[in-house]
């Protein structure tokens, strides 16, 4: 009897240290999905996004020029790499939090920017093209060919990001609105070319298939298209020298 109530009692210490166990795990992966990064990368239309290694974020040096861009950027930091003291948090006003919460979503894009160019975020991006996260080109001659994000301006809130393609070297708006409003800032304009030159294993071969309209099986009249291209460099012409204020309807211009 005194054998079976021991082997009890260590069956039930072992299943109470099991228990204890995976509290710790519970405990321990509850902390790590509330860290804010983790939140941001989270939600829904921030998939072009990778994760930013808290050590670059706390650099000073990876920061010079980007401390203008927010309010308290100190404390923007912080909150972003989860170390800011939750008694201040709890004495800030909602509309402060609000802010707050802004600041860090506009100031981790800009340091994305920076980081996505770095030996460690190019390694992190090229996982995410592999696994054409950004998406693949609609183009039907480029065969699927994954895109890379690509911003037009390197200052905020000046437009949204593109998709690039490599095969075609066009650029696409992104499929979902959760994307296309994403601020193409925050991937900068030189991430394609420092992907490409870092991975030119991933350069595809260019197209050399391209659509031809036909009309019952024959090709368009060659006159044709040689007067609609000639229409095109017309007004492209006509557009460049309205900018440069040149009265058309003078000599050499085009009358009404």
């Amino acid at each position: 009897m005194a054998a079976a109530k021991t082997m009890v009692q260590e069956e039930g210490l072992t299943h109470t240290q099991d228990e204890d166990d995976s509290m710790g795990e519970v405990t321990d992966s509850s902390e790590y999905v509330d860290e804010w990064i983790d939140l941001f990368l989270g939600k829904k239309g921030h998939e072009y996004f990778c994760d930013i290694d808290p050590d670059y974020i706390t650099d000073r040096f990876n920061l010079i020029n980007l401390q203008k861009t927010v309010s308290k950027f100190s404390q923007v930091v912080q909150y972003i790499v989860d170390e800011l003291d939750e008694s201040i948090l709890e004495t800030m006003s909602n509309a402060r939090l609000e802010q707050l919460e802004n600041d860090a979503r506009k100031f981790y894009g800009l340091i994305h920017a920076r980081y996505i160019i770095t030996v460690k975020g190019l390694q992190k991006m090229l996982d995410k093209f592999k696994d054409a996260d950004f998406g693949r080109c609609p183009r039907v001659y480029c065969n699927y060919q994954p895109l890379l994000p690509v911003g037009l301006h390197d200052t905020p809130g000046m437009d949204c990001v593109k998709l690039y393609c490599a095969s075609c070297e066009d650029l696409y708006i992104p499929k979902s609105m959760r994307h296309s409003c994403i601020d193409g800032a925050f991937f900068g304009t030189s991430f394609p070319g420092m992907f490409l030159q870092a991975f030119p294993e991933m350069v595809p071969k260019h197209p050399t298939k391209k659509y031809v309209p036909k009309i019952f099986g024959f090709e368009l009249h060659k006159q044709a298209q040689l007067a609609r291209w000639q229409e095109f460099q017309r007004l492209k012409l006509e557009k460049k020298l309205k900018t440069l204020d040149v009265d058309l309807t003078k000599n050499g211009g085009y009358s009404a």
